[in-house]
């Protein structure tokens, strides 16, 4: 499975993105998708995950009541609808695929990847 992120581009703090990710090469609604993000100088960090029906989602505490994952099985594709963004919500997107129904926060769970997206936050 190829994985393709986009959407990331510069907004200042208490406004809103869109994120993207698009699969290829693989049957779609066999994976449960996650999104990670990572700061320059950080680890990387889950921000939320999606089941393969789209039916259960998850979110790291961080983003929780800000930020929304879904998908859409007939395109192939994953969101990350980020709102009432922070400076701290900076860093490089990334969305990954997992093999499993509910999908998970941790990395190494994940078989996947995309290239990433570069979210930047201005105060």
């Amino acid at each position: 499975v190829q994985l393709q992120a986009s959407g990331g581009g510069l907004v200042q703090a208490g406004g809103s993105l869109r994120l993207s990710c698009a699969a290829s090469g693989g049957t779609f609604n066999l994976y449960a998708m996650g999104w990670f993000r990572q700061a320059p100088g950080k680890e990387r960090e889950f921000v939320g995950h999606i089941s393969r029906d789209g039916e259960n989602t998850y979110y790291a505490d961080a983003v929780k009541g800000r930020f929304t994952v879904s998908r859409d099985n007939a395109k192939k594709t994953v969101y990350l609808q980020m709102n009432s963004l922070k400076p701290e919500d900076t860093a490089n997107y990334y969305c990954a695929a997992d093999r499993t129904y509910s999908g998970s926060s941790y990395r190494r769970n994940y078989d996947y990847w995309g290239q990433g997206t570069e979210v930047t936050v201005s105060s």
